[in-house]
């Protein structure tokens, strides 16, 4: 059986989590812009689908969202019904289609650093040739140090990440053409140590 932490505060996290980001906004753009018409689109950590696959819905795609939190799927459920919800892990889950975009925002970093490169192959492989991934990772990490846990509403979660430099190459290496790499969140100098955006295509 799957359980996250998320499980014991998917309805504050929904009622804080309301709104987008304007950078948010700004990748989202540069993910959905270039399709032609509805996809079906993959958000990899989609939790309680608010707001960023409610946007993708919004935009008349279909969305598939995997995440670990049963009780942030059965939100997602009642929010936008009509699409797929899967309750497992990013890193164990498995498709045998393609998508036309990814999205994998505010998740992956929950993994340890060394499953990064097994996630965004799936990905790279789960994509349409040219389909676009959006992610996010950590900005302020000690290259030689691992993870570390922090609290939310009470319950602690893990964190961990690939410093920017070499989540950029290890994407490159992969397949990925870069479109934007840049810190979407500045480190604050107390718990908050900032947030890296990717935003990258798969080549043709």
């Amino acid at each position: 059986m799957i359980s996250t932490p998320y499980d014991s505060i998917a309805e504050r996290f929904n009622a804080d989590r309301t709104r987008l980001y304007p950078k948010e906004r700004e990748y989202l753009a540069l993910l959905l812009d270039p399709l032609t018409g509805p996809g079906t689109i993959l958000d990899l950590g989609c939790g309680t689908g608010n707001p960023i696959a409610m946007h993708i819905a919004f935009r008349g795609h279909r969305l598939v969202g995997v995440d670990g939190s049963e009780a942030m799927l059965a939100i997602a459920r009642k929010q936008l019904p009509g699409h797929r919800w899967i309750h497992e892990l990013m890193e164990r889950v498995e498709f045998d289609e393609t998508f036309a975009a990814v999205v994998c925002w505010d998740s992956l970093f929950h993994l340890p650093r060394q499953q990064y490169q097994p996630v965004i192959s799936k990905i790279h492989r789960w994509l349409a040739p040219g389909g676009r991934l959006m992610v996010s990772s950590g900005f302020l990490v000690d290259e030689n140090e691992g993870g570390f846990t922090d609290t939310m509403f009470g319950h602690e979660f893990f964190y961990d990440s690939l410093p920017p430099k070499r989540m950029v190459a290890m994407m490159e290496e992969t397949g990925f053409d870069i479109l934007v790499a840049e810190v979407c969140d500045q480190p604050d100098g107390g718990r908050n140590k900032g947030k890296w955006a990717t935003v990258a295509a798969k080549k043709a």
